[in-house]
């Protein structure tokens, strides 16, 4: 055999030992626990069980961004795109988006009213203590008219100092976005994140006095992994499953509009 032709030969083997090995070694993605490691189980257990996926469940203040670049793991799939973009800055890098997968609408909750009109003025609103949730809540409070926002500022970073009008004279706590449902017995509003709600026994679609409209939402939940992994097949091939008919069905029919499939599937 010609030599050109030997390490031709030699590459190909090359790569598909590299292919096989990738395709051998399990996928390690972080995950919150509701409902993005149910929706991974799923993948695992129905859909593609040959995909070896290890999926690490996450609660609390843990930075998965930091863990992916740190080579912990390989992706994450817990958080939506403006989230990751604030990180992002903070970190100096730029993550790859493999796949957008469901919203998780923000909602408005209390164990002290029933209706967001009966809320009496100086009434305290719980909020995310970061960037995005809280200016995400915000935009959601001024939907519901408790609150206007100065126009022409950006809603993605919205802050108390964009407030124009406050008729009802709201204060505003910030809380880590995984104790805000325990908030609820201090506060007369508190704004939790759908992953935390049902994490907590809250039915967003039901228990919710002002819920997140899906359609338009820029806060869609995300596969994220590093720039390097983007072209990884096993990336691939979670992202094409995770946008998949099957996934959307799934995520309507166990979460009942608490949590809403990107894909019309």
């Amino acid at each position: 055999m010609p030599p050109t032709r030997r390490v031709l030969l030699a590459g190909a083997l090359g790569l598909l030992a590299t292919a096989f090995a990738q395709a051998a070694t399990p996928l390690t993605v972080i995950a919150s626990s509701v409902p993005h490691a149910e929706i991974l189980s799923f993948v695992q257990d129905k859909i593609a069980p040959d995909l070896a996926l290890r999926v690490i469940e996450i609660s609390g203040d843990i930075r998965p961004n930091r863990l992916v670049l740190d080579g912990d793991a390989d992706a994450n799939f817990f958080q939506h795109v403006p989230y990751l973009r604030a990180e992002e800055k903070e970190l100096g890098v730029r993550l790859a988006v493999a796949a957008t997968v469901h919203v998780e609408p923000l909602g408005i909750y209390s164990r002290h009213f029933r209706a967001l009109a009966e809320v009496p003025a100086g009434a305290t609103v719980a909020l995310s203590n970061n960037v995005t949730n809280f200016s995400r809540g915000l935009t959601l409070l001024q939907d519901n008219g408790l609150i206007r926002l100065a126009p022409g500022g950006d809603g993605t970073f919205a802050t108390v100092n964009d407030i124009a009008d406050n008729p009802k004279r709201l204060a505003f706590v910030e809380v880590a976005p995984p104790q805000l449902p325990r908030s609820l017995d201090d506060v007369a509003l508190s704004v939790i994140n759908g992953n935390y709600a049902l994490e907590a026994g809250l039915t967003p679609a039901k228990d919710a006095l002002g819920l997140e409209r899906a359609e338009g939402n820029p806060y869609a939940n995300v596969l994220v992994t590093t720039q390097a992994l983007a072209q990884d097949s096993r990336i691939a091939r979670l992202s094409a499953v995770l946008q998949s008919a099957e996934v959307a069905a799934f995520i309507r029919e166990r979460y009942r509009g608490s949590v809403i499939p990107v894909a019309r599937g």
